[in-house]
């Protein structure tokens, strides 16, 4: 029995709560800007996705906030919304039913710096005890397991932009493994000093001062991306647990994950060949794939290399692609997450949304890109993918449930 989203929680710079982002999402809204959790004046790039006005106060415990970072707070907020949404109790179930896998890319990255500047300007005893496990890369997965409860299969996945739809499908398998519910996806964040410097390596970073213009992938302007914060987090359930509360989004219907061949090997990237497996994997054809929620890294290479995959599966504009994290950034960990959330959506409600800022498609890429407006079409499948950083390629195939 394949697994189905009941219950979503998004965090988005466009908008927190699934109402306010799909709204802010249909319309082609952006929340991309100036930084302003730190002064980013002297970096050569200064524009950022932010959750805006996130709180945690009155949500979480008090006691939870001295010893969480930025991010984990999100995550905890995000995983209580979702089981809201799902209308799912954990204190219903045995706690050993209960899974907890989520994605990660950095961890705790600003609680992290805080510490070791105590730690460099005053000294180590005023470096927190929290900061013992606050900063890794597991810690939103293990506080989500202590606040619910939930004591089944736990992991956390770290493979970049790849991570939420590794970590899904992780959770997938625990489902049909026979586990009752699984919170997944991913929520990240690392939009401080630290973090800001070691994404600045890797190169991608656009360098644009302008929002609408900063991050623009399969455009001919194309020069980069925008990091961004937020994700969402997703309740599985086997498929014929939720019939007596509300309709599932979507099913999880196929999933895959490849890793590009050595650099110089002449073989080509292993994009195509995890979607060409995630097809199978949902006992799909291509031709019945209703749109593709792209990666869109925004670097002209590999929104070509992308372009070139999803034609070569599915045909030259065979299948609409879009692309709406052009509106909030990539958001490392949470980004694919985050797509996964907006299909489940797109197939709820008919609609493909656009490509946010996007007007001017490289015609070569010879894919339908869906910019300026939503699209209303029925939507029976849709395929999401991601590329990480170091050669991690994912699908997902999600399916009308």
């Amino acid at each position: 029995m394949n697994a189905v989203i009941t219950g979503l929680g998004v965090l988005a710079p466009t908008g927190s709560g699934v109402k306010q982002f799909w709204e802010a999402t249909l319309e082609g809204a952006s929340g991309i800007g100036p930084v302003t959790r730190f002064d980013a004046s002297g970096y050569p790039s200064t524009l950022a996705g932010e959750v805006a006005g996130f709180s945690a106060k009155g949500i979480l415990p008090s006691r939870l906030l001295p010893q969480t970072d930025h991010s984990t707070r999100m995550s905890l907020v995000g995983a209580e919304w979702a089981l809201a949404d799902a209308g799912v109790d954990p204190e219903a179930h045995d706690g050993f039913d209960l899974a907890v896998i989520t994605a990660s890319s950095a961890g705790g990255y600003e609680f992290g710096q805080r510490e070791l500047q105590n730690m460099w300007s005053k000294g180590g005893k005023y470096v927190s005890a929290y900061q013992s496990f606050a900063w890794f890369y597991a810690v939103n997965t293990g506080q989500i397991s202590i606040r619910h409860g939930m004591r089944g299969p736990g992991a956390v996945v770290v493979s970049e932009q790849a991570g939420g739809l590794d970590a899904i499908g992780k959770a997938r398998r625990a489902v049909r493994s026979g586990t009752a519910v699984a919170l997944t996806g991913g929520i990240d964040s690392a939009l401080c000093p630290w973090g800001w410097a070691a994404m600045l390596t890797s190169g991608r970073l656009s360098r644009s001062s302008e929002p609408a213009s900063a991050y623009l992938p399969f455009d001919q302007s194309a020069a980069g991306y925008v990091p961004g914060e937020g994700g969402a987090v997703l309740v599985l359930e086997p498929a014929d647990s939720s019939r007596d509360r509300q309709p599932p989004y979507a099913e999880i219907a196929g999933y895959a994950s490849t890793f590009d061949p050595k650099p110089g090997s002449g073989r080509p990237p292993g994009l195509r060949r995890a979607i060409e497996l995630a097809l199978t994997d949902a006992g799909i054809s291509a031709a019945e794939v209703d749109v593709v929620f792209a990666d869109a890294a925004g670097d002209p290479k590999l929104d070509r290399e992308e372009a070139e995959a999803i034609s070569a599966v599915f045909g030259e504009r065979g299948v609409p692609v879009t692309a709406p994290k052009s509106g909030v950034g990539r958001l490392a960990a949470g980004g694919a997450a985050l797509d996964v959330a907006c299909a489940a959506l797109a197939i709820r409600h008919g609609v493909l949304p656009p490509t946010p800022n996007v007007s001017d498609p490289v015609p070569e890429h010879g894919i339908d890109l869906v910019t300026g407006a939503a699209r209303e079409t029925p939507v029976r499948a849709a395929v999401v993918l991601a590329r990480g950083i170091g050669g991690h390629n994912a699908a997902l195939v999600l399916r009308g449930a």
